[in-house]
Order: structure tokens, then C-alpha cells, then sequence
């Protein structure tokens, strides 16, 4: 690299002078800790947060090249953040599968909408907590 590629390069406006150069490169360590992740054990990853990750992903891909100015490393490190947390998802709904769920039961544990519903059903009422019933 030349120094007039360099100089053009460090004073550029997504250049290390720049917020629009750190960010990206630290957010390189969400897509290196979920790469981690794929050596852990499918029941251990966690379904939402993984949902999470990619729909952060696939947004802030798309805004990161239609901002001025256009950012290829943010949209390369969240393309590549959005397909980490997609092979998880992948990884999850095959495992799901494997103990016989059906679309629609992998789709409520990858949005957590079964243990919602068992929340809103064992939580005891604030009345009860205050001024237990009496008992004899």
C-alpha cells in the first residue's frame, strides 16, 4: 500500500479516525464468541438470544449500506454476525426436531412463547404474596 493509499485510507470517513471504523471492530468479537458457541451443546445455547443476534444482523447489514457514508465493515461484520446466529438457529431446529417437535413447537421454543405461558399460569398473584390466606 502506497502512503497516499494509506493517508487516504486514515483520513477517510470510515477510517481509524472514526467511530464508523472501531465499532465494527469490536463488534467482530460477538461474531467470534457465537462462532465459539457452535462447539457447545445444542441444549445450551440459548434460542433467543441467537434470534436476537440475527435479526440484529440482517438490520443493521441492510441500514449499513444505505447510511451515508456507506459502511461495508459494519455491514460485513453484521452479514457475518446475522449467518453465525443463523446456523445456530439452524443447529437448534434440527436438534428440536430430533426430539420430535413440530414446526410450530420449535418455532415456540426459538421465541420462548411455551415458558411464557407457564410463567403467566404459576406465578402466584401479588394479593397472595401480600396477605397469604389464613390457615387453621
Amino acid at each position: 500500500m502506497s502512503s497516499a493509499a494509506f493517508r487516504a485510507f486514515l483520513n477517510s470517513p470510515t477510517g481509524p479516525k472514526t467511530v464508523h471504523f472501531w465499532a465494527p471492530m469490536m463488534k467482530w468479537g460477538l461474531v467470534i464468541a457465537g462462532a465459539g458457541e457452535m462447539i457447545r451443546p445444542v441444549d445450551k445455547v440459548s434460542a433467543t438470544q441467537e434470534l436476537s443476534l440475527f435479526a440484529t444482523g440482517a438490520i443493521w447489514t441492510r441500514w449499513a449500506c444505505i447510511i451515508k457514508p456507506k459502511n461495508y465493515l459494519l455491514a460485513s461484520v453484521n452479514f457475518f454476525l446475522a449467518a453465525v446466529a443463523s446456523a445456530q438457529l439452524v443447529r437448534i431446529s434440527r436438534w428440536r426436531r430430533s426430539l420430535g417437535d413440530s414446526n410450530k413447537q420449535i418455532l415456540d421454543y426459538i421465541f420462548d412463547l411455551k415458558s411464557k405461558e407457564a410463567k403467566t399460569q404459576t406465578e402466584p398473584k401479588i394479593a397472595e404474596i401480600t396477605n397469604p390466606a389464613p390457615t387453621n
